[in-house]
């Protein structure tokens, strides 16, 4: 791993000064993930920062600067196990959203949102969702090799066809987007998951439906480790170098500050 070579309090002038909108965002979703690595210790579930999070905890010491959401992964059992637990324990001014809390929401991963927020993400998915405050992604993982992974976005990817024709109405695209999610989950995912059982390889990657590649290996990952992120001890993976070089490549580097995006197009913070 080599040495950060930029100007960290630069950075910070330029993209998230104290007081900022992105960094008043950026707080919240930390008093999120406390609440939710509470509930995991609280139960044994094991999660961990990744992809752009994780960078941010090891390059940074918390946020890239720039960055707007906050994502976790954890193991397909723990996530199931969340699903029937977070509904419970989380604080009054947080939901869980899935497709069982939430009739529009339609990917295959879930998200703890903050009621006490709004924001619109630039894709426009989230218009027919029931919560749209700031939120942290829960992303779960199974042995799901890249072939059957590949399968799974295919048939799932029929909905984003949908939510792209400007010719249905909210009640339509809900309707639409049920119908596509309920088949997948009730026959495309579970026949993927036994052709997964025999299929010889010790990755693990995301769980059917989800649209990004992110392998990881078992061997990698645990026993997790625990790192500085924000002023908060976060949960990490015991060989993040490794993590974070197969998504990457040279991490420690910065990219071009002028070409940088978010994922949020506006926000509003409730005090």
């Amino acid at each position: 791993m080599s040495t950060p070579t930029f100007d960290a309090e630069a950075l910070k002038v330029r993209f998230n000064p104290d007081g900022s909108p992105l960094r008043r965002m950026q707080d919240r979703m930390t008093e999120m993930l406390r609440e939710i690595d509470a509930i995991c210790r609280r139960h044994n579930i094991r999660y961990w920062l990744c992809s752009g999070t994780l960078l941010g905890c090891i390059r940074h010491g918390g946020y890239i600067p720039w960055d707007d959401d906050l994502d976790i992964e954890v193991l397909r059992e723990d996530y199931d196990r969340l699903m029937e637990i977070l509904p419970r324990e989380l604080p009054e001014h947080l939901r869980l959203q899935n497709h069982d809390t939430d009739p529009g929401y339609f990917f295959c991963f879930a998200k703890v949102r903050d009621t006490r927020s709004h924001l619109s993400e630039t894709n426009d998915y989230d218009r027919i969702f029931r919560y749209r405050g700031i939120f942290i992604d829960i992303f779960p993982y199974e042995k799901m090799p890249l072939p059957l992974l590949w399968i799974s976005n295919r048939t799932f990817g029929r909905i984003y066809k949908v939510m792209r024709n400007p010719e249905y109405n909210t009640q339509q695209l809900i309707r639409k987007t049920d119908a596509i999610y309920r088949f997948n989950h009730r026959w495309v995912f579970p026949v993927l998951r036994f052709l997964a059982k025999l299929w010889p390889t010790q990755k693990l990657n995301y769980s059917p439906g989800i649209p990004y590649d992110n392998t990881i290996y078992a061997h990698e990952t645990f026993p997790l480790k625990r790192a500085d992120f924000d002023g908060f001890s976060a949960p990490i993976p015991a060989d993040s170098d490794a993590y974070l070089r197969r998504k990457f490549g040279n991490y420690m580097h910065l990219p071009d500050l002028d070409t940088i995006h978010q994922h949020s197009a506006e926000f509003t913070i409730d005090d």
